[in-house]
This record gives structure tokens, C-alpha cells and sequence, in this order.
């Protein structure tokens, strides 16, 4: 026997909520974004070519000592004749043959060699080439920076999308959002309209810190604009100072990426990439608990 009561209508299912769909990204920051994309990564690999020429960094004016470097991807032969590739970082050394130090040319043999053939541009050793498409592409780079900077400072959109407020900086909401990043969290419903604090910090960390390091201590190497500039090399200490914290800039950039590609798949990397492509992004509305 049935024992429900016919009186009583079963509750009405909640609809699904309705996809929003806004416009996230505006025409010049997703051009400005893809050209960065493609600057940074020539920047990279060009450089690598350069510090390949002398595979050490130094702190000081001179480093001409080689014992002296606090960084070397070097290498040396064993019994055999083999090369070995090792990396030392101050007295640490660890072997890295194939990666660091020693790796395949392109002819298919270990050879001595700072980074591997596929990580720098061009391929083979050439340091007049990649000196070439490095000044190239850091004017490329920072003229698209200019344009981003210029248009961000016109619209508001540093003042409005970027710029943390006071109740974001509170400790206890920093804490929330790291602890929303480690357990891989997706945003949604208003929150996936807006930076959250953690992006916001390391977007002006890298506009207004890192990537003026990078600038500063390019122009500080170049003995052209030690004329022109002196005061750079007092600044940083010297050219071979100003050349580690030009390759420490650029790993945080390769980290902050990194970090960047991660949170796209966290976030949909089909709805991440349709926004920065046609500018439309769509919401995923928020999760609502009807057992209260």
C-alpha cells in the first residue's frame, strides 16, 4: 500500500540557469595579447641563442673569473672522450647531459652547448643572428607594450580592471583566493566576470615590475647606451649583473606563463581562448544548494 499522500505536489525543479554570455575583451587588448605571445616566445629563444655564447652568469662589473660565475651550464669529457653536460648553480652541481650544458646538434651528436638546439633561435650556434632578432623584436615588444599601456591609462582599464581594491587586499580574502587556486577552483557566476586578486597582483607585477627590469637591464648590456645612460650601470652594479637579473626577469616571465597556460585549462581552455579570440566569453552560472 501507498502511503504517499496525493494531496501533496512534489517541489518544482529549479530551471537551469541561463548561459550569460558578456564581452570580455576588447579588440586591442586580445591583438596586444597575441603579438606579446608571439614577441616573449622569439624573445626567449633568441636570448638562449645569446647566452649560449657564454653560458655563465656573473655578479659584478666584470666576472671575468670563471670561478667566480654563480651560475654555468657547462660540460666536460669523461674516460671515454663522451661529453657530459653538468649545471652548477653557486657550489651545486648536477649533471644534465641532453638538457643543459651538452646536448644533440643537428647533425645528431652531443655536443657542448649552453641550451639545446630546439630552445633558441636560430637552431644552430649563431650570435650575430640571434643579437639580431633579439634587438628586433624587443623594439616589436616594446612598442605593442606602449600601445597596451597607453590604451589600458585612456580607457581605465588598469584603474578598473586591474588595480585590487582595499577589501581584495585583505588577508583574509588573499588567503580564500590562494586556497581557491590550490584546490583548482573554476570561477563562476560574478566572480568569473573579473580578475580575481592573485591575477590582479601578478599582472602588475609583471607590467609595472618585471617586464621595466627587463627593459633596464637589456638596455644596461648594450655598450651603446652605457654612453647614453651611465647611471644604468650604477644602478644594477655593473653590465654582468645587470646581464643575471636580465636571465632571472625572463624565467619569471616563463614561470608567470606557465602559471597562465595551467589556469586557462582550470578555467576552459575553449571558452578562455574564444574570448581572447573574438572577445565573448561565456559565464558558467553559480552553483546554487536547494537542501537549505
Amino acid at each position: 500500500m501507498s502511503t504517499a499522500d496525493p494531496t501533496v505536489a512534489d517541489p518544482p525543479m529549479r530551471p537551469a540557469a541561463p548561459k550569460e554570455v558578456i564581452y570580455r575583451h576588447r579588440l586591442v587588448t586580445r591583438i596586444t595579447h597575441w603579438i606579446n605571445l608571439l614577441a616573449i616566445s622569439l624573445l626567449l629563444m633568441s636570448g638562449l641563442q645569446i647566452f649560449n655564447a657564454h653560458p655563465r652568469l656573473y655578479w659584478g662589473q666584470y666576472g671575468a673569473d670563471a670561478d667566480r660565475s654563480i651560475l654555468e651550464l657547462g660540460s666536460d669529457e669523461d674516460a671515454a672522450g663522451a661529453t657530459t653536460g653538468f649545471t652548477q648553480i653557486g657550489p651545486v652541481v648536477i649533471t644534465s647531459t641532453g638538457l643543459f650544458g651538452a646536448s644533440k646538434n643537428n647533425q645528431g651528436e652531443i655536443s657542448a652547448r649552453g641550451f639545446p638546439t630546439w630552445a633558441t633561435l636560430p637552431s644552430m650556434q649563431d650570435l650575430a643572428t640571434g643579437r639580431r632578432w633579439h634587438f628586433f623584436l624587443a623594439w616589436l615588444f616594446v612598442a605593442n607594450g606602449l600601445v597596451y599601456l597607453a590604451y589600458g591609462a585612456l580607457t581605465g582599464h588598469f584603474r578598473r580592471d586591474i588595480a585590487p581594491n582595499r577589501a581584495e587586499l585583505a588577508p583574509r580574502h588573499i588567503l580564500k583566493d590562494i586556497g581557491d587556486h590550490i584546490r583548482l577552483k573554476r570561477p563562476s557566476g560574478e566572480a568569473a566576470k573579473h580578475y580575481n586578486t592573485l591575477q590582479k597582483l601578478a599582472y602588475l607585477g609583471v607590467i609595472f615590475l618585471i617586464l621595466p627590469m627587463m627593459l633596464l637591464t637589456g638596455l644596461t648590456m648594450s655598450p651603446g647606451m652605457n654612453a647614453a645612460t651611465p647611471f644604468l650601470l650604477d644602478l644594477f652594479g655593473g653590465r654582468q649583473s645587470a646581464r643575471t637579473l636580465h636571465f632571472i626577469s625572463a624565467n619569471l616571465i616563463v614561470l608567470f606563463v606557465i602559471v597562465h597556460v595551467v589556469e586557462v585549462f582550470v578555467a576552459g581552455v575553449w571558452n578562455e581562448m574564444r574570448s581572447m579570440v573574438t572577445g565573448w566569453y561565456v559565464v558558467k552560472p553559480e552553483a546554487h544548494d536547494d537542501h537549505g
